[in-house]
This record gives C-alpha cells, sequence and structure tokens, in this order.
C-alpha cells in the first residue's frame, strides 16, 4: 500500500510533505496577494486621466497670480475641483464594483483552504507526515510529535495537525 507517503516521513508521491508544504504555500501566498490588492486597489484608465488633468489644471492655474488673470486661475481652479469630484464618485463606484468580487475570491480560498486541511486531516491523522531529527526542533520537538518520536533513531514524526500549523505559520511570518 503506497500512498505517497513513506514509513520516514520522505514520500515522493502526490501527498508528501513536500507536496503538502508547496500547496500550503500556494494557497497562503494567494491569501496574502488578495489581500494586498484589496488594500492597494486597482486604478482604471479613466482615473488615472481624471488625476492628470486635474494636476494639469492646477498647474495651469498656479501659473496665472497676476490680478488681471485672476478670473482665469479661479475658473480653473473650479474645473479641477469638479473634475476632483468627478474622481471621487468614480473611485466609490469602482470600489463598490470590486468589494464584492474580492469578497468573494476571500471566501472561495477560504472554503479551499478549509476542505484541503480537513482532508489531509482526516487523510493522515495517525500518520506522520515527516520525520525531522530531534534537535532541528528543540524546545519544541514533542509538541510537534505529539509524543510520536522514534528514540532509536532520534527522528520525530511530525503528524499532519502540527504539519499543517507549522507549514501555515512559517509562510505567514515569512512571506505576508
Amino acid at each position: 500500500m503506497n500512498d505517497g507517503i513513506s514509513g520516514n516521513g520522505g514520500g515522493s508521491g502526490l501527498l508528501s510533505p513536500i507536496f503538502i508544504f508547496f500547496l500550503v504555500v500556494v494557497l497562503q501566498t494567494l491569501d496574502g496577494l488578495l489581500e494586498l490588492v484589496k488594500r492597494k486597489g486597482m486604478h482604471s484608465a479613466e482615473e488615472v486621466q481624471l488625476r492628470k488633468e486635474i494636476k494639469q489644471l492646477l498647474k495651469e492655474a498656479s501659473s496665472l497670480s497676476t490680478p488681471s488673470t485672476f478670473a482665469q486661475s479661479a475658473k480653473l481652479r473650479r474645473m479641477a475641483a469638479a473634475k476632483e469630484k468627478e474622481l471621487l464618485r468614480k473611485q466609490e463606484e469602482h470600489r463598490k464594483e470590486k468589494s464584492w468580487f474580492y469578497e468573494l475570491c476571500g471566501r472561495v480560498l477560504l472554503v479551499v483552504k478549509v476542505l484541503l486541511y480537513a482532508t489531509l486531516v482526516l487523510r493522515f491523522w495517525g500518520v506522520p507526515v515527516a520525520a525531522v531529527p530531534h534537535h532541528l526542533l528543540q524546545p519544541f520537538g514533542k509538541i510537534l510529535s505529539w509524543r510520536a518520536g522514534n528514540s532509536a533513531t532520534g527522528q520525530i514524526m511530525v503528524g499532519i495537525v502540527p504539519w499543517l500549523i507549522l507549514t501555515s505559520r512559517f509562510i505567514i511570518r515569512r512571506f505576508c
């Protein structure tokens, strides 16, 4: 019975510890990228054009600083203010438009993560996923092994639940 996990935790199949680690890396990276895009937001070409026009109008208005050109300067400033209002309206529309998409992607990603983790936990509940030398996990070896260590070889057998927690925490701290 070869299920992709060898007895020493160095499986080479589809569900090897390395594959599980990279799967978790991909899911956590997607989660981080989604949060980054959500925070940063995307600017449409129309918004960029409006910003350029506002900047140009304000630049022209500031160059007209003499008393004889005051009326023209005020007109340019009013035009810039109107464009700013239009820009704010477009940004609000864009935010509302994209908000549901980000929420949907976030929920889908969460469901995928939960299903994957639940599947891995159910599949490998009693099976060690990796064998790690005792000295690498000091002082947390007993916690990660759930007392499944092999004192004869000095290896600690890490189960799926600690492995998922360890890889998730590593990825969150390292890449996000």
